[in-house]
């Protein structure tokens, strides 16, 4: 699957982490976002109806992170992937959430974290994509 949307360099307040002091002040993080989509519909008809719709997009990636405090970047990335492969029309999703603020001595770049869905078979189960493979089936870890 080719055809994809991105969202590149979201901005959001939010409160993860594990110290106190992060949960209390908050910080803004940035998320990215890829999802794989069949958009041949949407070219057709021109019609908002007929693809994802990326305000919507950022609306439910900014209510993840804004919401309720989590301890891990992880388990933030993995819930705005999760939330997106809700969509039937969705082949699969790519979230990366960057900590711009960790809490980290040395200089750094960036922090991020990647998680990624795409759904198996034909009963629409979701699981985590190995990089460079459509299927998956070049995962080694389901070579047994």
């Amino acid at each position: 699957m080719a055809d994809r949307i991105e969202l590149r360099g979201l901005t959001i307040h939010g409160r993860h982490g594990v110290f106190d002091a992060e949960r209390a002040n908050g910080q803004d993080f940035v998320v990215d976002i890829t999802v794989w989509i069949d958009l041949l519909d949407a070219a057709a008809s021109d019609d908002l109806a007929d693809t994802y719709d990326y305000a919507v997009l950022a609306q439910r990636a900014a209510d993840i992170v804004s919401g309720p405090p989590r301890n891990l970047i992880e388990t933030v990335a993995g819930a705005i992937a999760d939330d997106i492969m809700n969509d039937d029309r969705v082949h699969a999703a790519e979230v990366t959430v960057h900590k711009p603020q960790a809490p980290i001595r040395q200089a750094f770049a960036d922090v991020a974290v990647v998680a990624r869905r795409s759904r198996r078979g034909g009963r629409g189960a979701v699981m985590p994509a190995w990089p460079g493979s459509r299927s998956g089936a070049d995962d080694p870890r389901r070579r047994r």
